[in-house]
């Protein structure tokens, strides 16, 4: 196996599990790590790039772990929903949490901007997702009667504003319409519960992985299974690239890297601590990823708080 990627560069200002990284799609120059030690750091890139990311920024205000996070295109605006059960907006610049979000009875697992960050939804263990707007009022509430499942992520679908994915604890994947309130389709396949799913940048396909080891490859366009990977193992987070046709999942063992093209797993990526515990399922493991806006690094959490930058071998 050809290492497509470099040893890689490592952070640390978390005291607890990363629960996710996000960036901006128009500024490279910044990203934003969120923990279980209930806060939100924001790291500045150096203009010199052979020195590290700087913690810039702290964001402190949840009174539970920070389950998810969500940087506005430009870099200025982050968004993060916590089990003390509220979704709150942040302003970059100043650190300060600008709004506040309240409706939900339980747990808020999921939290996302719409591309044009106009709108903002959310998902959680009291079995709903809900629609707000950036002023922090709830426009609509998504649930279906007589399901009474976790609902654990949920994106919008590039493009279509009107249209946003989600899965469930039971292990199913539900396309939604705004604009109905409906379920629009249902994609079945999972035999255990869905931890992760991702979308393409162009919004053409969705990956969806958990307990069953198994990823599974979906057409949006056509909601269609097309076709599967085996992890080997429980499938913690998925991620496409941004500029390459490959999807990166991590494992409680290791990253792996395939080629979706030829389906061929074209790296696997371990930090010093996971070769120290490969045999143990409870040793280090990467609990969330994301690229760089240009796709030449790789940033990933770690279950003990690290994070770890991984570049491209050109």
């Amino acid at each position: 196996m050809k290492h497509i990627i470099k040893k890689p560069i490592y952070l640390k200002a978390h005291s607890d599990r990363i629960t996710s990284i996000a960036v901006a799609e128009r500024n490279p120059n910044i990203f934003v790590s969120s923990s279980r030690d209930k806060s939100i750091v924001v790291w500045v890139l150096s203009e010199d790039s052979s020195k590290n990311p700087i913690a810039k920024k702290r964001l402190r205000g949840h009174s539970h772990f920070v389950s998810e996070i969500d940087l506005s295109s430009d870099g200025k605006f982050c968004i993060s929903s916590s089990w003390d059960k509220s979704v709150r907006l942040w302003d970059i610049s100043t650190g300060k949490c600008i709004k506040k979000f309240f409706g939900h009875e339980k747990d808020v697992y999921s939290v996302s901007f719409s591309e044009d960050n106009r709108q903002i939804i959310s998902s959680s263990k009291d079995f709903t997702v809900k629609l707000w707007n950036t002023v922090g009022h709830c426009k609509n509430t998504f649930y279906e009667k007589n399901t009474f499942s976790w609902v654990t992520k949920v994106l919008f679908l590039p493009t279509k504003n009107k249209l946003f994915i989600s899965c469930d604890w039971d292990g199913t994947i539900k396309i939604w319409d705004i604009i109905t309130n409906q379920v629009q389709t249902k994609l079945y396949g999972h035999k255990g519960y869905i931890q992760t799913i991702t979308v393409s940048p162009d919004g053409s396909l969705c990956a969806s992985g958990g307990k069953d080891s198994v990823i599974m490859l979906w057409d949006l366009h056509e909601e269609k299974h097309l076709y599967s990977l085996d992890s080997g193992e429980s499938v913690i987070y998925l991620i496409f690239s941004p500029n390459r046709y490959w999807l990166c999942g991590s494992t409680l063992k290791s990253i792996k890297i395939w080629d979706l093209e030829t389906k061929a797993l074209i790296d696997e990526l371990f930090t010093e601590k996971q070769k120290k515990n490969l045999l143990e399922t409870n040793g280090i493991y990467c609990t969330s990823m994301a690229f760089s806006s240009e796709g030449s690094q790789l940033l990933t959490g770690f279950s003990d708080g690290q994070i770890n930058i991984w570049s491209l071998i050109n």
